[in-house]
């Protein structure tokens, strides 16, 4: 037997489930049906005798090309606002740039002299090895 799991019966429950029905499986299964319907319409249409399968043909791929085109409108409308924000930002922009410009030049000094300050030590101690070896090698030759 299986178990039964309880039922909501609070008012937003209610309410969600009657939006559920108009808002999502109504449209749902009217498109389906305006689609059904305009697919037989049209092959009775084309397909019996005198129909015009070129027009029909014309049609189609122009109900093809429509979404391509809005999608294509919509891209163009991105780049002319984006077009458009750049050429108000580049008013401001060199002001700025050069602000950053200035405190990337005094960064730089300091990672340089920290670099520096960090390999100090090591080529101070490689010089140090370098002129023992040199003195012992001046020793040893006579």
């Amino acid at each position: 037997m299986k178990a039964q799991l309880p039922h909501p019966e609070h008012y937003s429950y209610l309410v969600h489930r009657k939006q559920r029905n108009t808002q999502v499986i109504l449209p749902v299964i009217l498109s389906a049906l305006l689609m059904i319907g305009m697919v037989v319409l049209i092959s009775f249409a084309t397909f019996k005798s005198g129909g015009d399968v070129g027009r029909w043909a014309a049609i189609s791929t122009i109900w093809i090309i429509i979404p391509i085109l809005l999608a294509g409108l919509i891209v163009l409308a991105l780049l002319i606002g984006g077009i458009y924000l750049m050429a108000r930002a580049l008013g401001a922009l060199p002001h700025y740039t050069g602000i950053a410009q200035d405190y990337a030049y005094k960064a730089r000094g300091y990672i340089i002299r920290g670099a520096d300050m960090a390999a100090k030590p090591i080529l101070a101690i490689n010089d140090l090895i370098e002129n023992i070896k040199a003195f012992l090698g001046r020793i040893s030759t006579p």
